[in-house]
């Protein structure tokens, strides 16, 4: 299987990692205009179950070290398989409230709060778990990134009360989804190898655990999507005859829309190897940053507020600031 093998590219790719978990709502966004939510996303994860099987059977399955796919499946302790789907049931969960915030608040707001959490909440459970990194550059970056968060709050509320407008409901949806997002990944990381070029007994590689969670992913979306078809956070109930009745556009946007976020998660997870989980997963999530300026600057989501433009240019460079810190922790 493909191993990375010096910090830098792990940086790289966990630099791709934010865009991809910071611009695949943006599908979500142009499906929304004749496509509901709930809909977009049995394609979603089909899209993340798709990408997962490519990255398996492509670079999980050529090179000289480690185990290819099928060794480290077949070889693979049960508990560990059951820990990798766990971390895509959490994660769905998570995922469904988060982005019914993002239709509800949008993405200027959803993301800063419930992927900020994440990240501050996910990097400490990952650092008590595997204590790699610089752990005071760390969570300086971590506390940085924390104040970013603040001040997309405070920029939210000034624009909330001049169009008189305060969607609660995506604020708490956006709340609850960051705490259970910081979770996921650990239960992934804990089903995985220490050592991705001679992976121990029982464990799973990078390949085999993410297409592992990617299943958990699926098949708790039978569950937790179609009680949301029936019981939506906001509209009326959806029907699997609507599904069905969507064009290739609706169901392609969701489908790339799913391989983009998986594209991200594979990365992460590969990286991880050289950079370590903590720092692997901070950077990813520094999505956040990534979110808001499609908000911001593409989706116009403050457009017309007065006086949001130097908290944002705040939120802004304590992201940047933060995820810098985070990086250098990593390499020390």
């Amino acid at each position: 299987m493909y191993i990375v093998e010096s910090y830098t590219l792990a940086v790289v790719l966990t630099i791709v990692t934010m865009l991809c978990w910071g611009s695949w709502a943006n599908t979500q966004k142009l499906a929304a205009k004749s496509w509901r939510f709930e809909l977009f996303y049995w394609d979603y994860v089909i899209g993340i179950v798709l990408m997962a099987l490519v990255f398996a059977l492509t670079l999980g399955s050529t090179g000289d070290q480690g185990r290819d796919f099928f060794t480290d499946l077949q070889q693979a302790d049960p508990a560990n398989l059951w820990k990798a789907m766990l971390g895509g049931i959490v994660f769905n969960a998570a995922n469904i409230l988060v982005a019914a915030a993002i239709s509800i608040a949008g993405m200027s707001v959803a993301f800063p709060v419930g992927i900020g959490i994440a990240l501050v909440l996910g990097v400490i459970v990952n650092y008590i778990a595997t204590p790699q990194g610089n752990v005071v550059w760390l969570f300086a970056g971590v506390g940085l990134v924390t104040a970013a968060i603040v001040a997309d709050a405070l920029a939210y509320r000034k624009m909330a009360s001049q169009t008189r407008k305060i969607p609660t409901k995506g604020i708490l949806l956006s709340l609850a989804g960051g705490v259970m997002m910081a979770l996921f990944y650990r239960f992934v990381a804990s089903s995985m190898a220490t050592d991705f070029v001679h992976p121990e007994a029982g464990f799973l590689t990078p390949y085999t655990a993410t297409l592992l969670f990617s299943l958990g992913v699926l098949l708790s979306n039978l569950l937790f999507n179609t009680l949301l078809m029936k019981r939506p956070f906001e509209g009326v109930p959806v029907t699997f005859s609507q599904y069905f009745k969507g064009g290739a556009k609706e169901h392609l946007t969701g489908i790339f829309g799913g391989m983009i976020w998986c594209i991200g998660m594979s990365l992460s997870i590969i990286a991880a190897g050289k950079a370590g989980f903590p720092v692997s997963y901070g950077l990813g999530q520094g999505a956040t940053l990534v979110a808001a300026l499609w908000g911001v600057f593409i989706w116009k989501e403050f457009k017309g507020s007065k006086g949001t433009s130097g908290l944002l240019t705040a939120m802004f460079l304590l992201f940047v600031v933060g995820i810098g810190m985070i990086i250098y922790a990593g390499s020390h």
